[in-house]
Order: C-alpha cells, then sequence, then structure tokens
C-alpha cells in the first residue's frame, strides 16, 4: 500500500450528498476480483461529457470533495479500489458511510470530514480550480490564500497510512515476535510440516 504522508492537488467538487457505493462503483461489475483496471468503472453511469471526473483540469484530480453521506450502501470494498485506481487518494466530505470511511484506510485513500464554514471554503477552493494541500502529517487542509483547516483522524488510522501499512502489514510490523515465537513452536511440534519440496515430491511418487 502506498503511504501517504501530504497531497497537493486540484480537488474535483461533486457536490452531490448520498453517493452510495453501487453510484460510486455499480454491481453488475462486482465480478471483477482484480482490482488493478477498476478505474474505468468508476462513476460509471454518470460518466461522459460533463461529469466533473472526465472534464479538465478535474479529469487529473487525486482529492474528491464531495457533499453528505458519501459510500453508504453495500459495504463493498471495491468502491474504494475503484477511487484508488483511477488515482484519487484523498476524498473530503461531509461525512461519510462507516464501512466505506474504514475502507479508505485499508486502501490507501484519505477519508477527510469536514463540515460549515471549513466546508464551505474547501468547496469554493474545488470550484476555483486552485490546488488544495492535504497533509496527513500536520492534519490539516490547506488553501492557497493560507487558510488552514485541521480535521481528525484517529491514530492508528494516520500511523497505517504514513507507513503505507494495511492491517496485515499492522499485524506482522506490531507482532513480529509473537509470530517467530509460534512459528518456532509449531515447527517443533509439527517438524513435518517444515519438509522441503523434494521430499514432500519424493514422499507424493512413493505413495502413488
Amino acid at each position: 500500500m502506498d503511504k501517504f504522508t501530504a497531497l497537493t492537488s486540484i480537488a474535483a467538487p461533486l457536490l452531490e450528498n448520498a453517493i452510495d457505493t453501487d453510484i460510486i462503483f455499480p454491481a453488475r461489475f462486482l465480478l471483477l476480483l482484480d482490482r488493478d483496471g477498476l478505474g474505468k468503472y468508476a462513476f460509471n453511469e454518470w460518466r461522459g461529457p460533463g461529469f466533473v471526473l472526465d472534464t479538465p483540469p478535474y479529469d487529473t484530480a487525486q482529492i474528491l470533495v464531495t457533499g453528505e453521506n458519501f459510500g453508504t450502501g453495500s459495504s463493498r470494498e471495491q468502491a474504494v479500489w475503484t477511487l484508488a485506481d483511477k488515482g484519487i487518494r484523498c476524498v473530503i466530505a461531509r461525512s461519510f458511510g462507516e464501512i466505506f470511511y474504514s475502507n479508505c484506510f485499508k486502501n490507501g485513500v484519505l477519508p477527510v470530514r469536514l463540515t460549515g464554514a471549513d466546508m464551505d471554503a474547501v468547496e469554493a477552493a474545488a470550484k476555483a480550480e486552485v490546488p488544495v494541500t492535504v497533509n496527513l502529517e500536520s492534519k490539516t487542509v490547506s488553501l492557497s490564500d493560507g487558510t488552514s483547516i485541521p480535521f481528525d483522524v484517529a491514530d492508528h488510522h494516520r500511523r497505517n497510512l504514513l507507513a503505507g501499512l494495511d492491517e496485515v502489514g499492522m499485524i506482522l510490523t506490531d507482532h513480529s515476535d509473537a509470530i517467530e515465537s509460534f512459528e518456532a513452536r509449531r515447527s517443533e511440534a509439527t517438524p513435518w510440516l517444515n519438509l522441503p519440496q523434494a521430499k514432500l515430491d519424493a514422499l507424493a511418487k512413493d505413495g502413488a
């Protein structure tokens, strides 16, 4: 998973409420299991002339600015995969679906909740086509007029994104001693599980 420290980009304004995961990634594409290449299906029903992510300069945006309840509905993780594959590294919204919000951190996408005048200012910057900077280390969104807006993020989510660790990576990092100890005990208790492949092949051949 790519690390996220800070990002400066044009922010695409998709200022609608209740954009659910079926709009982000339609259900008929769920049979596609490989996350690589899913970006072309993002917002598939809305794509085309006039859609913000198909309109320069927003077609290269890495930040998406949207409304309330973004990512509600189905828990499909592909909704985040398709955004990440399209190049969206940060979504700034007034609120999120909780599962979508959690899935973002597992896939290298930073979700930022803002409300009130802070969100109004970010929306105005997005509409004005001026770059927005999101800094996870300082937990701020910076605008071109010098405005710095703080945002909240849980410490463990922040740490994972800064280090580029998903949940598996975090477990391997935090519990490496316990994992090595378990492997040593397992090898001692069940040594046949550690036979080299050539020996296993020979045993299989003899058995046949």
